[in-house]
């Protein structure tokens, strides 16, 4: 059976760190940047109005935030009116409804031929796959903050100040939180905290990164039958 994992995180809970440990430790494709790209693919969109509509990258954090201020909750079999901007290459509107529609099946996609997806209600979309293992990477908000900073600082000069990087605060933490939250809850109406999506929840701020990765492996590994 295909090895799949889902990795759900919240801010500072080094989900980008573990996430790319676990796949190369399994040997499967890491979906992050790829999700946006070949949604774009196959919208015929650019890539920019994809990220814009992605949970994870930070232009689509941001417009979360602003829309679920003013937006319905709305489910995959509704139908989205709302409209912000982006055409395909024949100049089409696109509707929020079919980024997410075509998200879903890049993820659904994973579940065939195996691999390690972070983020994109990922737990939800897979829910029914056999052999998935479902992560949440969590802990408490002031030992996340810290994390984040120390796992920043950590990195190139040149990676970790693009523009002028300054430190998070708990008020940046808690907006990246709310707006991840709001992708799941708006398009499946599901609260991405709840540990009953999950077969195991970690607290990242005082349990090694390594043996987080060790965890999730050997779960990945049972769940699909191996030894």
């Amino acid at each position: 059976m295909a090895l799949v994992v889902t990795i759900s995180a919240t801010y500072g809970a080094a989900g980008s760190v573990i996430g790319p440990a676990v796949a190369e430790r399994l040997g499967v494709p890491f979906l992050d940047r790829a999700i946006p790209e070949e949604v774009a693919e196959r919208l015929g969109c650019s890539l920019e109005d994809a990220l814009e509509h992605d949970d994870r990258a930070p232009v689509g954090l941001e417009r979360l935030l602003s829309s679920a201020a003013r937006l319905p909750s709305i489910t995959l079999g509704s139908v989205d009116t709302v409209f912000l901007g982006a055409t395909n290459a024949e100049g089409r509107l696109l509707y929020d409804q079919e980024f997410v529609e075509h998200t879903e099946r890049v993820v659904a996609a994973v579940g065939e031929r195996g691999g390690v997806v972070l983020g994109r209600a990922g737990a939800v979309v897979l829910a029914e796959h056999p052999t998935a293992v479902h992560v949440r990477l969590d802990g408490p908000r002031e030992r996340r903050l810290r994390q984040a900073v120390a796992l920043r600082e950590a990195l190139p000069r040149d990676a970790a100040q693009p523009g002028g990087w300054r430190p998070p605060t708990l008020r940046d933490l808690d907006a990246n939180d709310r707006a991840r939250s709001a992708y799941v809850r708006r398009f499946y109406r599901a609260d991405p905290a709840h540990p009953r999506h999950y077969h195991v929840v970690l607290d990242t701020t005082v349990t090694a990164h390594a043996t987080c990765v060790d965890i999730i492996e050997r779960l990945a590994r049972e769940r699909a039958g191996e030894r």
